[in-house]
């Protein structure tokens, strides 16, 4: 091999270990650091919508068996760097069937949590409440489950505008979460006082009229009290947004929903 040949042969080479060392350092970053997670439902409308790709941030709270990769972490429970804060929206593993769930928290270890007539309550405090404008689209079929969303304006033609109420919840007079409420006297308007055990956390979705979460027993398909050690992460933002079934359909990009943050 001449010497042109030999340097041309060391530069592929050279080439490929810099594109694997990138990949795999890329691909540890996704694995350890972050991880991202599609939205399949409307469960958190209408901050983040079906179709959304946010990015969690697997190690803001600490380490978990859920949050660390291949078994890597020397322990079964989770060791808090940052404990978690009401109003964060999480990535969880559901206790029973074990899928990753995205809603947001709301009750603490040792809260006292009741929602009465649609508005929340947080040990024994009304939670304040301002109405926005209606939260509108279309009613049609959306992502890849072809989801048909509830409308607060029903009866409503498919292609149609579907309104849902919205409001502003402010929590403690800083915390600003907003919600929808679709209609009056839902399943989970009413709820009994739950007490949040040590160790545990109570999660809604925004959509209020719309959510299986912690107000909801697991046998009927909802959450119940998600334990510190089924965390995966806190979802910081989106990185991409896609109203149609598939990635590559480019006129079903939402582009103003592209790198921002999760309110």
């Amino acid at each position: 091999m001449n010497k042109p040949q030999k340097l041309f042969s060391e530069s592929v080479k050279e080439f490929f270990k810099t594109v694997f060392y990138a990949l795999l350092i890329a691909g540890l970053i996704r694995t350890i650091l972050f991880q991202p997670f599609w939205i399949p439902s409307g469960s958190m409308k209408p901050n983040l919508l079906i179709g959304d790709y946010i990015f969690v941030n697997k190690f803001v709270y600490g380490y978990s068996k859920y949050s660390c990769p291949f078994s890597l972490c020397p322990f079964e429970g989770r060791l808090f760097y940052n404990e978690p804060k009401r109003g964060d929206v999480v990535v969880f593993r559901h206790p029973a069937n074990g899928k990753d769930y995205v809603k947001r928290l709301i009750g603490l270890p040792g809260d006292e949590i009741l929602l009465k007539r649609g508005r929340l309550w947080i040990n024994k405090n009304k939670v304040g409440v301002k109405k926005l404008e209606d939260f509108i689209e279309k009613k049609e079929k959306q992502g890849p489950l072809g989801s048909i969303p509830r409308c607060s304006n029903s009866p409503v033609a498919l292609g149609a505008q579907c309104r849902k109420r919205q409001f502003l919840e402010i929590i403690n007079g800083e915390i600003e979460i907003r919600t929808l409420d679709i209609s009056d006297g839902e399943y989970g308007d009413d709820t009994t006082s739950f007490k949040v055990p040590e160790g545990e956390f109570f999660f809604l979705g925004d959509n209020r009229d719309n959510s299986l979460d912690s107000r909801f027993g697991r046998l009927t398909g909802g959450v119940g009290f998600v334990k510190a050690q089924n965390l995966i992460g806190r979802a910081d933002g989106i990185l991409f947004s896609s109203a149609g079934n598939l990635l590559v359909a480019f006129w079903s990009w939402r582009k103003d929903r592209f790198f921002r943050g999760v309110n």
